[in-house]
């Protein structure tokens, strides 16, 4: 997947971690907290080249209730909480606090996925910055991420210079680097985070960082078959 949203990337020393996810996918805050764990495990820089898979495509532009929304999707409100504690469990074995009280909207992502391809345009640890804040954004502190308002202001902070107008969230560039990138990751897409190194998936969902440090040690032995690192 490495020839996806490539623009403006420079060349790294860095192992590279394709991730696909969505902003608004626990696991995948989990999962990023997992790598960054196997890295210290390898002894390795570990960069992260995140590419776009929207868990709600069909969602209004302007998002949902997220008690109305969660509540049809899952059968109750109760079950909904079930599920946030599940997470919430995982996140505090690797430091992450979510704060599901205080989300109140589910988002339309897609914004949140141009700006970070705009984040790529500065290379992949400036698109690193913008993912971690988007994740902290919504799990952390509550904020509606589909916003163009609270997107503009997180470009601003970190000087991501493709975006400095809401409407440049409507952008034919990016809006088409986006819809071309979903197209190709979705393809091989079940379900996010789905991992990648050098070509071969790691892992689809949050594996441990010790599974996926022995994956990657795999790959770079040339220990994995038919394109497949299984951990």
């Amino acid at each position: 997947m490495n020839d996806v949203l490539e623009t403006g990337t420079q060349q790294t020393n860095s192992l590279v971690v394709d991730m696909v996810s969505d902003l608004i996918c626990p696991w995948c805050f989990v999962a990023k907290r997992r790598v960054e764990k196997a890295a210290a495990i390898l002894g390795e820089k570990v960069e992260m080249h995140w590419l776009p898979f929207e868990l709600n495509a069909d969602m209004p532009v302007d998002g949902l209730d997220r008690r109305v929304y969660r509540s049809a999707k899952f059968g109750s409100w109760e079950q909904s909480r079930r599920l946030d504690a599940q997470v919430a469990a995982a996140g505090a074995e690797v430091g992450i606090t979510f704060r599901h009280d205080r989300m109140k909207r589910t988002p339309n992502t897609f914004r949140g996925h141009v700006l970070l391809a705009a984040a790529l345009k500065q290379g992949l640890e400036m698109q690193g910055k913008v993912a971690e804040r988007l994740f902290q954004a919504y799990f952390v502190n509550g904020e509606d991420v589909g916003d163009p308002a609270v997107l503009l202001s997180i470009a601003r902070e970190f000087g991501v210079s493709a975006i400095s107008r809401v409407e440049d969230f409507d952008s034919s560039e990016l809006v088409a680097e986006v819809k071309a990138a979903e197209r190709q990751v979705s393809a091989g897409v079940q379900g996010v985070p789905q991992i990648s190194f050098s070509g071969r998936v790691l892992a689809s969902g949050a594996q441990h960082e010790e599974l996926l440090a022995s994956a990657i040690q795999k790959i770079q032995g040339g220990q994995c078959e038919n394109g497949v690192c299984t951990v």
